[in-house]
């Protein structure tokens, strides 16, 4: 393998890998809060036209990255009163959001494209290339030479991991995650805090599904979300709930679904089917060798309410 294919192996795992790292930290946030939002396929979905529609609306494709956090937010927050708020089952629920995601998009861009749909195809963010950096040899043009959400996913892995870790909220977070009868006891209001990080969430969410439409596709189409909501939930497992991991196991999957363009170029002559299976099947025996080692929170997907 040269050079060149190495750099465009790498320039191609980043870029599969950004989508799954902005909802994979978002998601951490709500798990450490003892949440596990199954509905971050909806937000995604919901980004992902919230993006495309703002971007036309307003002819700029930043702008849409804000429609998009605020699409994939609400889907949260349809989520948040029912698993939160009321108690329900949050499998459950977040299955329910997810379905209604999908099928709500769906509707939405059948009613403004017409019955068959079309190829929708918005203002896209150009890549932003960072001087000096990029021209590291291999991996400067891989990571320095992206769309402006792959620089925000480098900034927010850091962040995120020092607010959980070494903030006062981080620790009510981590609390509400790991005991919310004691956290409660201790001044906590543990459904705001949860309330907050699914809210957080879902909108790292719908920046991603943003992502998708003006970074990475260039257009909308329907179910193009295409189950990265829950790969971004193992994500989040193979990253030990640690932001700053959680982004290397994201490139580490954006390398497993890259993989398969680079074994195709480099003339292997196998089923299509097996080059698109690699992605999942390095996932399940990563999540097999490392999860195992790792604990998630104690409280997370139970049930919890107030002491009356």
């Amino acid at each position: 393998m040269s050079q060149i294919e190495l750099a465009l192996f790498l320039e191609s795992a980043v870029r599969l890998g950004i989508p799954l790292a902005l909802a994979a930290m978002g998601e951490t946030i709500t798990e450490r809060s003892g949440v596990i939002n199954i509905g971050l396929e909806g937000s995604i979905i919901a980004g992902a036209l919230g993006g495309a529609l703002g971007a036309i609306a307003l002819e700029g494709a930043g702008l849409g990255l804000a429609f998009g956090a605020l699409a994939g937010l609400l889907v949260a927050l349809v989520f948040a009163v029912f698993a939160i708020g009321l108690g329900a089952d949050q499998i459950i629920t977040g299955t329910a959001v997810t379905i209604g995601g999908l099928g709500m998009t769906g509707a939405v861009y059948q009613v403004l494209f017409g019955a068959n749909g079309m190829e929708l195809s918005v203002p896209t963010l150009a890549p932003v290339t960072i001087p000096w950096l990029s021209e590291i040899p291999v991996v400067g043009s891989a990571l320095f030479a992206q769309a402006p959400t792959a620089y925000f996913a480098y900034v927010m892995a850091p962040i995120s991991w020092y607010v959980l870790f070494k903030t006062a909220w981080g620790l009510e977070l981590r609390a509400t995650g790991e005991a919310p009868v004691a956290a409660e006891a201790a001044g906590v209001r543990v459904r705001v805090v949860r309330f907050s990080a699914t809210l957080f969430g879902g909108a790292m969410a719908g920046i991603a599904g943003a992502h998708l439409a003006l970074a990475h596709a260039g257009a909308f189409a329907e179910n193009m979300s295409a189950g990265k909501g829950f790969i971004a939930i193992a994500v989040v497992a193979l990253g030990r709930w640690n932001p700053i991991i959680v982004l290397f196991a994201a490139l580490f999957f954006g390398a497993a679904s890259a993989l398969q363009f680079l074994l195709q170029a480099l003339g292997f002559d196998l089923a299509y089917q097996i080059f698109l299976s690699f992605p999942y099947i390095l996932t399940l025996a990563a999540l097999a060798g490392w999860v195992g080692k790792s604990q998630a929170p104690a409280a997370l997907g139970l049930p919890w309410e107030p002491n009356r």
